[in-house]
């Protein structure tokens, strides 16, 4: 028999009347933090953006915010090597923070397990981190790599929204059966959310769930 493929959400999904939250307030760069000791003082919670070195982070978050160049990109991976904080205005304040990735970088071994380590200790320690959103590239898929950072998320019971980047790079149909093994895959995860994102940055599918998403997890803390 066939298999159902079950379609990933997108902004198709979402209320086209969606209310005003902070992607449409102006955001701005705070600081880059190389290591615990320099994080800013705890108070206004803070998402964190995880994922493979290369997956696209600094992109979606310049998709969510509609500002190209704020968060910066590269085609090298591991050009990323400290925790960036960015906010906005929105009340209740909130930072949006930007990972190494981790796994394989063009860059020194000592360098790569230097920010995986600020990662993982961040990611296990920090009280302030509310969600982290994990992104995957949709082209391959979960890689083992992820599980042990969802291991070490559902150890430190940091709850985790899976986001597929990259998207558009691929037929729906492979789309489909990307979000079909993901979903396979969280089940022996506590710490993750059910429900999976599949976005691009370049054509901003999906930027709309996101950010509802988003305006969601801060709504549940005011």
């Amino acid at each position: 028999m066939p298999i159902a493929v079950k379609e990933p959400r997108t902004d198709q999904m979402v209320h086209e009347d969606a209310q005003p939250g902070p992607f449409t307030r102006p955001w701005r760069f705070l600081k880059s933090v190389p290591s615990l000791e320099f994080l800013p003082e705890m108070g206004p919670f803070e998402i964190a953006l995880a994922g493979r070195s290369n997956v696209g982070k600094s992109s979606l978050i310049n998709g969510l915010i509609r500002r190209n160049g704020l968060a910066r990109t590269s085609n090298t991976p591991g050009r990323t090597q400290e925790l960036n904080y960015f906010l906005t205005d929105w009340q209740p304040p909130f930072y949006l923070v930007d990972m190494p990735g981790y796994g394989f970088a063009k860059a020194p071994k000592e360098k790569v397990a230097a920010w995986t380590g600020l990662v993982k200790d961040y990611l296990r320690g920090r009280q302030t981190l509310v969600r982290v959103l994990l992104l995957i590239d949709a082209r391959h898929g979960l890689k083992a790599v992820d599980g042990e950072i969802m291991k070490l998320l559902d150890g430190a019971g940091v709850t985790f929204l899976v986001v597929l980047t990259k998207a558009d790079k691929i037929t729906p149909k492979a789309l489909a059966h990307v979000v079909t093994a993901t979903e396979a895959a969280l089940k022996s995860h506590p710490a993750a959310f059910p429900d999976i994102l599949a976005t691009s940055s370049e054509t901003g599918l999906g930027m709309e769930a996101l950010r509802t998403a988003i305006t969601a997890i801060l709504a549940e803390r005011a």
